[in-house]
């Protein structure tokens, strides 16, 4: 069981809670802290003009509501903003969106009622997940429409996903006993105003991201064995000869990942010492997909870390308008729903997983390329050459998906577009990047399983298993177990698809 709104929810506590199904509960502290908030702001509220309550919204700001439609002010504003378009979210981004709001929510300056954030609880032990929809939000005024089919949901209205179907909310609550929430004050707008879908998928992002830099880092040690490189690229007087952290990191990682490899060479014992030879056979130094992997994945290291710590810093922020402050008794106006601090980050990282996306459609294709390794068969051809083709095809599939992530790969950050009268004038379109991050790790990870499968062909080409480092050789035994060895041809997509499963769902240390 896992304790909320006590302390920071930091992305560990993310991870248990989304991908692993830990049960929360909420901190008693917590939801007292959200009782007052909601019953100053009821007070507070009542002989005053505030933006949400006793208004319209948005450019309909300045029509003041009537006393006995204020509840129905935030039913019609729920309904009227379930207005999203194109295919459904993966279960695990609305879980991570339902804690990313619930989170904010228990920093009690929202004043909603504390029953909304004890259905938020329950529907995420439930593993009940409101339907939401890719389309739909600009990421300034929050993510409105994506948290508008939360709220549904909170309503008891629309469709969720429970036990892999997809049916009512009201008939999935009454089969679970649970029961909708009433509005009391603001909660429609409370729920939907804020930065909660781009932040739950951003954090997604990230967790995939270090799984991705975690893997390339394998596949480039791998690569390094492969060709029986020099230990001096990822040496520590190299490195540390730059005062980069992530590529101090990197380096670090590959040392560990190589010590005991019986297939790397050092330089001294090969060519520091006195030579007749004019020519030489063997590489003096290699390509920089090999030779600079520390700084190619370094700055990607870096990026995910920095971002990691910006979107810790939103879900534990409160990203609503207005915000209800106890300590000075009153309630201010502004803009801490606007997504840019995602934004910016998730195109940054989509920039940095389209680079290592790179880094790896050039490792493969040095493998697959006899003229430049020199010490493969084309395409690592483990049959007959010209009558069976190899790898051959699955190599278009890597670059074709790499050209995809270099497209991607453009910022959102800048593509605001004013909409809403335009009232929202400038925006983020975080909720936007934060997806199309989410398509290139995805990419990413496709071609990460074609670079593995052609590796370990690579290595049974030249016998190298049982010199490979142990660490080394675990990947390779848990590839081979999913890959096995081939000389005849055979259709490859059933195998690049249980590769990347495996890719994706190994447990990171």
């Amino acid at each position: 069981m896992k304790l909320v709104g006590n302390t920071t929810l930091t992305l560990k506590k993310f991870e248990s809670i989304v991908f692993h199904h830990e049960q929360i509960e909420i901190d008693p502290a917590a939801l007292e802290r959200v009782n007052n908030s909601y019953y100053f702001l009821q007070k507070f509220a009542n002989d005053k003009v505030i933006y949400g309550i006793n208004t319209g919204f948005g450019p309909m700001a300045q029509y003041k509501i009537e006393d006995s439609d204020l509840k129905n002010l935030q039913y019609n504003l729920i309904r009227s903003h379930c207005s999203g378009s194109g295919e459904a979210l993966p279960h695990h981004f609305v879980r991570g969106i339902l804690l990313a709001r619930l989170n904010t929510l228990l920093l009690a300056k929202s004043g909603v009622h504390h029953s909304w954030v004890l259905l938020f609880r329950d529907l995420i032990n439930h593993d009940i997940c409101p339907v939401i929809f890719q389309h739909g939000g600009v990421g300034a005024s929050g993510d409105l429409v994506q948290l508008a089919h939360v709220a549904l949901c909170l309503i008891g209205e629309g469709d969720v996903t429970y036990k892999g179907e997809t049916k009512p909310a009201q008939e999935v609550f009454a089969q679970v006993g649970l029961k909708p929430v009433q509005i009391h004050l603001r909660e429609g707008l409370a729920v939907m105003n804020g930065t909660s879908a781009m932040s739950g998928i951003g954090l997604i992002n990230i967790i995939q991201a270090y799984q991705l830099n975690e893997w390339m880092q394998a596949a480039s040690c791998m690569i390094n064995e492969v060709v029986e490189s020099y230990e001096d690229h990822f040496s520590a007087p190299l490195n540390e000869a730059k005062l980069h952290k992530g590529q101090r990191h990197i380096a670090a990682n590959m040392r560990t990942i190589l010590s005991d490899s019986l297939l790397i060479k050092k330089r001294a014992d090969h060519l520091y010492q006195k030579t007749e030879v004019k020519v030489f056979k063997e590489k003096v130094q290699e390509y920089y997909s090999i030779r600079c992997v520390p700084q190619i994945l370094g700055p990607i290291h870096d990026t995910i870390l920095y971002a990691e710590g910006i979107l810790i810093d939103e879900i534990n922020s409160v990203n609503d308008n207005p915000i209800i402050d106890l300590e000075t008794e009153d309630v201010y106006h502004g803009g801490n729903f606007h997504g840019d601090y995602v934004a910016l980050e998730m195109d940054k990282l989509r920039i940095a997983m389209t680079k290592s996306t790179m880094l790896c459609e050039r490792q493969i294709n040095f493998l697959m390329n006899h003229k430049i390794n020199e010490k493969l068969p084309p395409f690592v051809n483990l049959g007959t050459l010209g009558l069976n083709f190899g790898l051959q095809g699955v190599q278009f599939t890597a670059t074709s998906t790499t050209a995809e992530c270099q497209t991607l790969a453009t910022p959102m950050y800048i593509h605001s577009i004013p909409n809403n009268n335009d009232n929202q004038d400038v925006v983020s379109m975080g909720t936007n990047s934060a997806l199309l991050t989410n398509k290139v790790i995805e990419n990413s990870f496709e071609v990460l399983a074609i670079e593995f499968w052609t590796i370990v062909q690579a290595i049974d080409y030249l016998n190298f298993a049982s010199s490979l480092s142990s660490t080394t050789k675990q990947y390779y035994e848990a590839v081979r177990k999913i890959a096995p060895k081939f000389k005849d041809d055979q259709i490859k997509y059933p195998t690049l698809k249980l590769l990347k499963i495996f890719f994706k769902n190994y447990i990171r240390t």
